[in-house]
Parts: C-alpha cells; structure tokens; sequence
C-alpha cells in the first residue's frame, strides 16, 4: 500500500505526481503525524484518517493517540486499549455498513509503561535495570522527565515502524502549548546525555568541587532537600548514564525517521486566531526543517454556500423587504402574525450575512494558508459530537477526496 511518491531525476515530486488529495497522500507515505495545538480536533482527525485508510486502501493500518479521554475507544468499538496495539473488530465497521479493505488497528501511549520498556531495553544489565525501575526518584518523575511525553511519543513510534507490521502509521502527536516541542525531544535527549550537566549529576557528590559560587547552593539544598535527596538525585542520573550510548544513537534514528520520505505530516487546526496562529508557527517550523507538510486540515469551517452570489441576493431582499417576502408565503395566518414573520425574516437575513462576511474572511485564511501543504481539507460544522466509527468516516469523507 505505502511507498514512496514517483519523482522526477531533481528529487522532488513533478507537478504530474503531486498528490491532491489526503487519500493520495496517505497511499504514498508509511507515517502521518498528525499535529497541532489542543481542542481543533486533531485526535479525532487522526482517527478518521486512519480509519479512512484502512477502509479505502487496505493493509494493517496502526493509530498511535495520546489522548488520555477513552472517548476514541468507544469510537472504534473497543471496551479499552492501552500501549499494546488492538484490532478495530470488523463488527464495528458492520454496525455502519461498511466492509474495509483492510485491518485497523489503535494503540494509545502510555508513558509509564514506554519508559519502563525503554529501560529495560537499553539498561546494560539486570542489575541496572532493576535497580533503575525501583528508584523512588525515576517512579516519580519518569512521566515529567525532560519532556519525556514527547520523546517517548516518538519513540514508540519509532519502535513499530522498525518492526515492519504496519503498512501506515498515524500518530496523534501530544497535547502541548509548544507543538515544535516532540520535534525537537529527541535531539534534546541527544544533547542531554551528552551534556556536561549529566557528567555533573553524576559525579559523586563528594568528589564534586565546591567553587565558591556553588557551595551556597549545596548549603541551602542541603538544609531544605537533605543530603540523601541530594545522593538519591545522583545515584538515579549516574544509573541513567549507564544506557546513554543507547540513548543517543536511538534519539538520532528518532529523528532520521522524521525527516524520511516516507514521513509526512498533517497540520490540524481550526481559524479562530490562538489555534490559527499555533499552526502558522508549526507550518513554519516543518519548513525550516525541512520536513514535508503534507496536509493541512481545518475543522469547523463554515460552508461554501455562505460565499454564493445567489445567496447574498436573497438574504438582502429579506432584510430589505421582509413584509414581501412574508405575503409570498403560503398559508402566512398559519404561519402567524406578518409582522411577526416579518421580523423573523428580517433576523435570518441580517444573521446570514454576517455569517457571509465570516465565510469569507475563512476564505481568505485558507487561501493564505494553502500556499505550503499538498492538501488542504475542510471539515465543516457537525450536528453532534463524533462517538462512533460512522461519525469518524463521515469526518474522513469530507477531508478524503
């Protein structure tokens, strides 16, 4: 199903083989991180995209989410899933009347656990092992550790694509205030166990050398921590230093796989300024490092009738001449009081040219938006909230094609 879009001998896709649309986009890449700031959907459109592609495309599709609501499990008809990836039943896509081509299978991080297992991978021994999984310090913080949310995201990203068993991957990327944040983890893991602070850290605290602007410091901790807070802090990074060649050489392969050509993102976000602004700054992030924006999908936008000439003419003539508009009705006195009808009519027109000079301004958004991705998708206004595997497809319908 996935491989790697046709090109021309300059390297970069020729105007023949450019995809136009997601279903193009997601048949030609083997990881779609979707991204973008809290509360525009992205979860969501993560899930319909990789239910979509399952559907239409075929093979095991995997969605990788960080959402810790258990709202998608219910979505994709299952009871629970955790970070052992599970099989979407085909009897949930049968409750909708839908047969897919392929397998869709969910996963969702769970931060404790992925720490746990990269400990236990790249810890030399049993020993160190064991040793790091009961320290009280590495218990408490291991969900807080330099941005680890972020940097285990794209590890167990990582890890399932190197296994092979999926032909696409689609990762909701985490909820942050910062969205370069997962972007930049692994190299910030790279640098920090290779940094002078680690070497600091986990020297023995006796052995350290007091200069004289850091033994107030040790005096102060001292007095408020402990000293054994203090031997506790550097028994934890010494044994942390421990797995630090396999550390960075993982963090470097991390990062390699987000700027393959097989990886491509989708940035999601709807046009209201704060999540609108978020996007353009995470537009402009991708391009600087140079990795491909594939899509760019925007939820919540208001629909294209709005902008119609026809229709400004009609909304102008109810505000214009209501009592007109009125006395064409059939029935009107069933209707109620023609002045009554009058104001109503008055009300529907006002309200929807304002909407119209919403529309447009959206319009115009878009069009400044369009100039990066390969796609650009809207997802209008949904009656009610999406809780089952029919509300994701109807979701990927409007952004598929």
């Amino acid at each position: 199903m996935a491989g790697s879009a046709p090109t021309n001998p300059s390297g970069n896709p020729s105007d023949g083989d450019r995809v136009r649309t997601l279903e193009q986009l997601l048949a030609t890449r083997e990881i779609v991180i979707s991204c973008g700031s809290g509360g525009v959907g992205k979860t969501t459109t993560a899930a319909a995209a990789a239910a979509m592609a399952a559907t239409h495309l075929g093979g095991k599709v995997l969605v990788l989410t960080v959402d810790p609501a258990r709202r998608l499990a219910t979505a994709l008809g299952l009871e629970e899933f955790g970070n052992v990836e599970t099989r979407v039943p085909n009897s949930a896509f049968a409750e909708v009347g839908v047969t897919p081509r392929g397998e869709l299978w969910a996963a969702m991080l769970d931060t404790k656990q992925s720490w746990d297992d990269l400990v236990a991978r790249y810890a030399p021994d049993d020993r160190t092992r064991e040793a790091i999984l009961a320290n009280s310090i590495y218990r408490n913080i291991s969900a807080r550790f330099v941005q680890s949310h972020d940097y285990i995201a794209m590890e167990r990203l990582y890890e399932i694509h190197s296994s092979g068993t999926y032909d696409l991957i689609v990762v909701d990327t985490p909820p942050t205030r910062n969205a370069i944040d997962f972007l930049e983890a692994p190299d910030r893991m790279a640098d920090f166990f290779s940094s002078k602070l680690l070497r600091w850290l986990t020297a023995p605290s006796k052995s350290r050398v007091m200069s004289a602007a850091s033994k107030p410091f040790y005096t102060v901790a001292d007095r408020i921590l402990g000293s054994q807070f203090l031997e506790d802090i550097a028994e934890f990074f010494g044994l942390f230093q421990a797995m630090a060649p396999g550390f960075v050489t993982r963090a470097e392969a991390v990062s390699k796989v987000l700027a393959d050509r097989r990886t491509t993102f989708v940035v999601v976000s709807t046009l209201e300024a704060a999540p609108l602004h978020e996007a353009e700054f995470f537009i402009e992030a991708l391009n600087e490092r140079r990795l491909h924006l594939g899509a760019l999908v925007l939820n919540k936008v208001l629909p294209s009738y709005l902008r119609r000439t026809a229709t400004t003419g009609v909304a102008k003539r109810l505000v214009a001449d209501p009592a007109a508009v009125a006395a064409g009705l059939p029935d009107l006195e069933a209707v109620g009081d023609p002045a009554d009808v009058a104001r109503v009519l008055t009300t529907i027109g006002e309200s929807f040219l304002n909407y119209q000079v919403v529309a447009k301004r959206e319009a115009e958004q878009r069009a400044s938006l369009a100039q990066s991705p390969d796609v650009v998708a809207a997802v209008p206004y949904f009656e009610s909230d999406i809780a089952d595997l029919g509300g994701l497809l109807a979701l990927g319908e409007q952004i598929w094609r």
